[in-house]
C-alpha cells in the first residue's frame, strides 16, 4: 500500500507534466501547417494552450487514478465474491456452500484428482475459504469484515460487535487526525493553499460517512439504495461492501487533494496565475481602488473644465461673479444640504420639540 501510494505521489508530481509537454507538441504538429510559425514558449498564446492542455491532461489522470483504485478493490476481491454468495446469504448459506467447495477444493481431493498445480497453492486457497466461511458465519465476526475489512482477522480479543468497533475506533480516530495535522501543517507553510475549504470539507464529510457507516448495523442507505442497485441493474460491476466503499473513497479524497493543488492555479485569469488567493483578492482591490482614484480625477478635471466654461463670458465683470455666488450658496443651501435626509430629520425632530401653543417668532421649547 505505501509504495502504491509512493508511486502515485510520484506519478502526479512528474507526469502531467511530462504529458502535457508532449501533447501540445502533439498539437502544434497537427494543427499548425508545415513552414507557419509555431507560438514562442513565452507568448500569451502558448501559454493559454498550455493552461488548458494542462487541465485536461490533469483531469484524465484523475479519471484514471478512479479507475486503478476500482481496479484493485476489485482484484481483491471478498469473501463473498470468492464464496459465491450474496451479501443477503443467511448463515445456512454459507455453510452449504463451503461445503461445496471444500469438496473441490479440499487438498486430498486436488491430490487424488492429479491436478496441476502445486499442493501449497491449494492448501492455501482452501484455508483461504475456510476463513472466509468462518468469519461470515459469526455474526459479530461478518459485521466487523463488512465495515473493516480483512484486517479484523488479526485483531485478537474481539468477541462482540463493540469490540470490534471499538477496536476499529482506535484505527479511525488517528487516521482523520493525522490528516486533519497534516493539511493545517500544511496550510502553515503556504502549500494546499487552493481549493483549501473544499479540502476540509471532504475531509470532515469523509469522517462523518465512515463514522456513520462503522456503527450503523445495517448498510448505508447510499450504498444499499442507490450505488449497488445502480452497478448490479446497469453494469458487470460488483456491488461495494462498506469497507470498500470506504477505501475506494479515502483514495479519492487523496486524489482530489493533488489535483485541486494543480488544476487550482490554472484556473485563475492570466495575469494573476501563481499567486496565492488572499494576495490575489488584495491585488483585485487595489486595482479597483486605482480605477475608481482615476475616474473620480476624470470627473473632477471635467467639471473644473465646465465650470470654467460656463463662467467664461462674466469673466472680468466682479459684480456679477460676486452675485453668481450669492445666488449658487443659496442653491447649495435649498436644493443640497436641506434635501439631505439627515438634515431633514434633524430639522423635523427640531419643530416637532416646538409648543404647539408658541406665538409666531418665540424661540425655544419652553
Amino acid at each position: 500500500m505505501a509504495n502504491n501510494n509512493l508511486l502515485s505521489l510520484i506519478g502526479w508530481t512528474f507526469l502531467p507534466n511530462l504529458v502535457t509537454g508532449w501533447v501540445q507538441y502533439i498539437y502544434y504538429g497537427l494543427t499548425i501547417r508545415a513552414g507557419d510559425p509555431k507560438p514562442p514558449p513565452n507568448s500569451p498564446r502558448y501559454a493559454d494552450h498550455r493552461r488548458r492542455i494542462h487541465i485536461l491532461v490533469v483531469s484524465l489522470y484523475l479519471l484514471y487514478t478512479i479507475y486503478e483504485a476500482d481496479y484493485d478493490l476489485r482484484r481483491a476481491s471478498n469473501y463473498y465474491a470468492d464464496l459465491g454468495v450474496p451479501f443477503s446469504a443467511s448463515e445456512r448459506d454459507i455453510k452449504s456452500r463451503f461445503r461445496r467447495l471444500a469438496a473441490l477444493h479440499h487438498p486430498d481431493k486436488v491430490m487424488s484428482a492429479g491436478a496441476a498445480g502445486s499442493d501449497a497453492d491449494s492448501a492455501d486457497f482452501f484455508m483461504h475459504l475456510k476463513t472466509a466461511s468462518d468469519t461470515l458465519v459469526d455474526p459479530a465476526r461478518r459485521f466487523a469484515y463488512e465495515r473493516f475489512g480483512p484486517d479484523i482477522i488479526n485483531w485478537k480479543h474481539c468477541v462482540t460487535v463493540r469490540d470490534y468497533v471499538t477496536r476499529g475506533a482506535q484505527v479511525l480516530v488517528p487516521y482523520y487526525g493525522f490528516a486533519a495535522l497534516a493539511l493545517y501543517a500544511l496550510g502553515l507553510l503556504g502549500y494546499l493553499d487552493w481549493g483549501r475549504y473544499w479540502r476540509w470539507l471532504i475531509l470532515v464529510v469523509l469522517c462523518v460517512f465512515e463514522l456513520h457507516t462503522v456503527t450503523r448495523p445495517t448498510f448505508p442507505r447510499f450504498l444499499d439504495n442507490f450505488l449497488n442497485p445502480i452497478l448490479t441493474r446497469f453494469t458487470a460491476h460488483p456491488p461495494y461492501l462498506p469497507f470498500q466503499a470506504i477505501t475506494l473513497a479515502r483514495k479519492l479524497s487523496i486524489t482530489l487533494y493533488i489535483a485541486f493543488s494543480q488544476i487550482g492555479p490554472l484556473l485563475q485569469p492570466p495575469g494573476q496565475q501563481g499567486t496565492k488567493p488572499t494576495e490575489a483578492s488584495e491585488k483585485i482591490l487595489l486595482q479597483n481602488l486605482e480605477r475608481l482614484e482615476q475616474t473620480a480625477r476624470g470627473m473632477d478635471v471635467d467639471a473644473t473644465r465646465l465650470m470654467e466654461l460656463e463662467m467664461a463670458p462674466f469673466t472680468g465683470d466682479a459684480q456679477v461673479i460676486s452675485s453668481m455666488r450669492t445666488k449658487l450658496k443659496e442653491w447649495l443651501v435649498q436644493n443640497t444640504i436641506r434635501a439631505d435626509p439627515m438634515v431633514r430629520d434633524a430639522l423635523g425632530r427640531s419643530l416637532q420639540k416646538r409648543r404647539l401653543d408658541a406665538p409666531a417668532g418665540a424661540k425655544g421649547n419652553r
